[in-house]
């Protein structure tokens, strides 16, 4: 099935009713908007990377005569200013970001939905302010460790050779044992012949990898690919800026949220077992292992159980 043909699942193209920046600090500006019910049930959409930026695919996972759906760019990301920027840029950081941006909003509590990168800082922002969360969608679960940074770097050979051949073979062979610290000098290059094509190399190997199925070679935009690849470096440099088991020694502060887990059987990027042990921490969420799907949100299952769980949540008010 192709990427067209899976997004005919997902509601209808909408464009956003209100947008706007928020300036969170004297470096960041945030780029946000609504999109569906200005009275509806507020949702927040989270997106990956970090850097990754919202699209406007992102708004269809939800039915927009109830959601009042929240998306903006993450420090960095997107329309958000300066694009690629990773001085103060920590997950700290960010979670006190979503909290301004729903004060300033004036929403009491929303629904959580975020994927891959979104559902660490999914995780991360429910346990450090629960009172605002209705729930959780979560999807592509990456728990911010040093064994699936590691992963990412040098295991996912093991299913892709050929991307990681070719995602190693941009470092000089002298420098290779070290791929991380070596795309990280040239990342963070203030001279874009440095940055530019580092980061393009960083984000083709990543996009190799996502879905379980090849997809058309669409190469994307240099703002995509300096901010997955400049802000995943600088993550994964700092341990995501995450203590040791943070996410899962810090469950019981969202225990009682109702929850649902969505996690491709074949995803090499977030491998099943942080799903696994995420619904081991938290067995009161729902666990649904996609067979036949990867790390991609636009793949057939996935995103038709993630549309599931938001109408799941729209009808009854909780998850079952």
């Amino acid at each position: 099935m192709t990427l067209s043909s899976v997004v005919t699942q997902l509601f209808p193209p909408l464009v956003p009713f209100r947008s706007g920046r928020l300036a969170v600090d004297t470096r960041h500006d945030l780029y946000w908007e609504e999109c569906g019910n200005p009275a509806g049930m507020p949702v927040l959409f989270l997106h990956g990377g970090p850097g990754g930026g919202i699209s406007p695919q992102h708004r269809r996972f939800f039915d927009p005569t109830f959601y009042r759906i929240v998306l903006f760019d993450q420090r960095g990301a997107g329309q958000s200013t300066p694009l690629g920027e990773y001085r103060d840029n920590t997950t700290p950081l960010l979670v006190a970001d979503i909290e301004q941006l729903r004060t300033s909003l004036g929403i009491a509590r929303w629904l959580v939905f975020g994927g891959s990168w979104g559902s660490t800082l999914a995780l991360a922002y429910g346990q450090a302010h629960p009172q605002a969360c209705l729930g959780f969608i979560l999807r592509g679960i990456f728990l911010g460790s040093q064994t699936e940074i590691d992963w990412f770097i040098n295991g996912i050979k093991w299913f892709y050779p050929e991307a990681h051949q070719r995602f190693a073979e941009f470092i000089p062979p002298d420098e290779r044992d070290d791929l991380i610290h070596a795309y990280g000098k040239r990342l963070f290059s203030d001279d874009p012949e440095s940055y530019l094509p580092a980061a393009r190399s960083w984000n083709r190997y990543e996009s190799s990898c996502v879905f379980l199925l090849p997809q058309d070679d669409q190469p994307d935009s240099d703002t995509v690919s300096l901010g997955i690849g400049r802000l995943e470096a600088h993550y994964m440099l700092n341990a995501c800026f995450l203590a040791p088991n943070q996410l899962l020694d810090g469950i019981d502060a969202i225990r009682h949220l109702p929850a649902v887990i969505v996690q491709g059987r074949y995803d090499v990027v977030c491998p099943p077992v942080s799903a696994h042990r995420l619904h081991a921490a938290w067995p009161q969420a729902q666990l649904k292992m996609i067979a036949d799907a990867g790390h991609a949100a636009l793949e057939p299952g996935t995103a038709s159980a993630l549309v599931a769980a938001t109408e799941a949540f729209r009808l009854r008010g909780h998850f079952n």
